[in-house]
């Protein structure tokens, strides 16, 4: 083994993968396999087929894409084909793809609607080994015939419960009709609803299966999760205010409509922060510019749908609000996936309405897992925080020299503590708090209105049973006197 790969972690070297493979791992600054790497790149090397259900950033790519690349390197044509929801998340598995076995020569492209046809097809004819696709514009390539030749060693299902949400379930059952039989498969997922598990019996060979999902709690430990209940009218009051109490260093606020981001977008623009708007009325070019934004932390809150957002991995997410709470848990659990990656800690705060308590309880009951409920800070809360903050700031701020001309030139006229009061003001009135004094229930409020919800909600589920019982009697009285005539 050549001398690069002695500062490989060991852990990686026992993979036993070739030398420019793991240049790759050194080059992408592992230390250490994640769970899911370590249980999956076994199976993946025996060449057996895989379901792997895992949480969202951790290391998934990696797992699948490193056995694979190893077994495909000096392979002509393409030996891997990655099957993913979105645009934006091809994109990012081809990236990461990309970096990981450049050093073996691997070729990348990426496969999704509109693009050019004859450019990706081009692209692939030309030496591709990784072929990552979004399921439409595979359809389209397969079915037409256009892309001829076509036999991949291994196909990789990515975020197949994301597709399923989708609706590319059929068009995912078509595809596979397409590949070659003696193939390698592997299902990757963070949930396994019934129809992916259907799904999996159907394309995938006798599979191993690695799960480092906790069952009774869906979502990432890392992640502290709460929820605020607010009056309907308060919503944009109560997520400008708990930004402000938060301080994020990167955030994702989502919401159903597109129409509900672009007016959230330019509210919170007008005000100051650095936000933009990410939904699927948007142009690629303009999507593309907005997530490279973001990722470079140029701007520092993405205010997306749902379908805009799937998959997508930015590091340093400390945050995801939620401006609706989702109507279904998988959904949450995929919001909520966005922060907390990597071992870093992040916080999910989701804002509820009463008429949304229903929403709450499925998915707390789905998840097993503990959603905090919480109460929106004051203003008065919230400037405590702030001068708090500011004065912690100030203790760790270093004197620049030109702090010190002016300091000289103020105390020709002015003595040193008014001049200290008024630069601690002037910081001040760049911090005032906005908004009302009091936003949303207080939490007696809100555990008094959750009870009666679920109280009124237990008498209407008493209320069916016994409409049904008698049904079902009225029911058992008539076929007793048909059958007497």
């Amino acid at each position: 083994m050549s001398d690069n790969t002695t500062t490989i972690p060991s852990r990686f070297l026992e993979f036993g993968f070739k030398n420019e493979i793991n240049k790759g791992i050194l080059n992408a600054g592992f230390k250490v396999p994640s769970p899911i790497q370590e249980k999956a790149i076994p199976i993946i090397k025996e060449g057996r087929d895989l379901v792997a259900q895992a949480n969202t950033g951790t290391g998934k790519t990696a797992a699948f894409g490193l056995p694979a690349m190893d077994k495909i390197s000096g392979f002509k044509g393409v030996g891997l084909l990655v099957i993913t929801p979105t645009r934006e998340l091809a994109t990012q598995v081809a990236d990461e793809l990309y970096n990981l076995g450049k050093y073996a020569g691997i070729k990348t492209v990426t496969v999704y609607g509109g693009s050019s046809y004859s450019r990706q097809l081009g692209l692939i004819e030309r030496g591709a080994n990784i072929v990552v696709a979004t399921p439409g514009r595979l359809k389209d390539l397969l079915s037409s015939g256009k892309l001829r030749d076509f036999n991949p060693e291994i196909v990789v299902l990515d975020e197949a419960d994301e597709m399923l949400d989708m609706g590319f379930l059929e068009d995912i059952k078509d595809i596979f009709s397409y590949l070659p039989q003696n193939r390698q498969t592997i299902l990757c997922s963070a949930t396994m609803p019934k129809p992916i598990r259907l799904l999996a019996d159907k394309i995938l060979d006798n599979p191993a299966t690695v799960s480092i999902v906790d069952k009774d709690n869906a979502t990432n430990k890392d992640i502290k999760q709460s929820y605020y209940v607010i009056e309907e009218r308060e919503r944009t009051d109560a997520l400008i205010r708990l930004i402000d109490h938060s301080n994020p260093q990167k955030a994702i606020i989502f919401c159903r409509m597109k129409i509900e981001v672009d007016r959230l977008a330019d509210t919170l623009i007008s005000r100051g922060y650095d936000a933009k708007g990410l939904h699927g009325d948007m142009d690629q070019r303009a999507r593309d510019e907005v997530i490279k934004n973001f990722r470079n932390s140029k701007v520092n809150i993405l205010v997306a749908t749902d379908v805009a957002a799937r998959g997508l991995d930015v590091k340093g997410v400390s945050h995801v609000f939620n401006y609706h709470i989702p109507f279904d848990p998988e959904s949450y659990v995929h919001r909520v996936g966005r922060t907390g990656r990597a071992g870093i800690k992040g916080e999910a705060i989701t804002l509820i309405a009463p008429i949304e308590f229903k929403e709450l309880l499925r998915i707390q009951k789905s998840m097993g897992a503990p959603i905090e409920l919480k109460t929106v800070p004051s203003s008065f809360d919230l400037q405590a925080k702030e001068l708090n903050d500011l004065t912690a700031e100030i203790e760790k701020t270093d004197i620049k020299d030109e702090a010190t001309i002016i300091l000289s030139a103020l105390q020709n006229e002015t003595d040193i503590t008014e001049i200290a009061l008024k630069a601690v003001s002037l910081l001040l009135s760049k911090h005032s708090s906005k908004g009302p004094e009091h936003i949303g229930f207080s939490e007696k409020e809100a555990k008094r209105l959750l009870e009666k919800f679920k109280e009124n909600n237990g008498r209407k589920r008493d209320q069916r049973g016994r409409r049904d019982g008698r049904s079902r009697s009225r029911n058992r009285n008539n076929r007793s006197r048909s059958r007497r005539r």
